[in-house]
């Protein structure tokens, strides 16, 4: 029977239940930029981004764009109070010199160790680092956004990383679209499960080996 899986606004409803009151979060492409919409109101975040923008606020409503206003991604931004505008010079000092407390990315491939992939298909032949060579090393806590399998049908959660590596053992917490896993000093650990998913039938979509929480548990918020 065909199971159920989290759509993408769940996986960054999921990711913003990790972030805490007063963290500077950068967000990258795709999934990861959802994750501003499900922050608790009760929970101030500054999020930062690799072309000099601090404590921006929600994208910018259609009609409402400027385009001087944005993001790494290009997305418009809508003005926030406390907002400011530096030079890609100081974002960067900001990442490297360890004042990002969260980095969510998306990934090509995570492998067990906490490799990160994120930059490069080889078959297609191109790529695009932007800042997440740095984020991974410069960030306190790693959160890869991805969907669980590619559109091939592969697991994208693998023992080792065929792709070109953005960092290695750098990854801290995976949120896919069946399931939540934990990298620490024990290795890849499964904590969470989508509704209607055992660890039977997450082990059968993921080439990696990994251990189960005493925890585990149905994704909670």
């Amino acid at each position: 029977m065909q199971k159920n899986r989290l759509a993408r606004e769940v996986i960054a409803m999921r990711i913003a239940s990790e972030f805490k009151n007063g963290d500077v979060v950068n967000l990258g492409l795709g999934i990861p930029t959802l994750c501003s919409q499900f922050v608790p109101e009760d929970c101030t975040v500054l999020y930062h981004s690799e072309n000099g923008v601090l404590n921006y606020g929600a994208m910018a409503e259609e009609g409402d764009e400027d385009p001087d206003i944005i993001n790494a991604g290009g997305q418009f931004l809508s003005l926030n109070a406390g907002m400011s505008f530096f030079d890609s010079t100081e974002a960067f000092a900001m990442i490297r010199g360890g004042h990002v407390d969260v980095a969510v990315l998306g990934a090509f491939q995570v492998a067990s160790n906490g490799d990160l992939a994120n930059w490069m298909i080889p078959k297609r032949g191109v790529g695009n680092v932007g800042g997440a060579m740095d984020l991974v090393v410069g960030a306190r806590k790693v959160i890869v956004a991805m969907e669980h399998m590619d559109k091939e049908g592969s697991s994208k959660i693998v023992e080792s990383c065929d792709y070109p590596i953005t960092g290695s053992s750098c990854v801290n917490l995976i949120v896919t679209d069946i399931a939540v896993f934990e990298i620490n000093n024990k290795g890849l650990v499964l904590k969470e499960h989508a509704p209607g998913w055992t660890k039977e039938d997450i082990k059968n979509c993921t080439d990696a080996s990994f251990q189960v929480s005493e925890g585990f548990k149905e994704i909670s918020f």
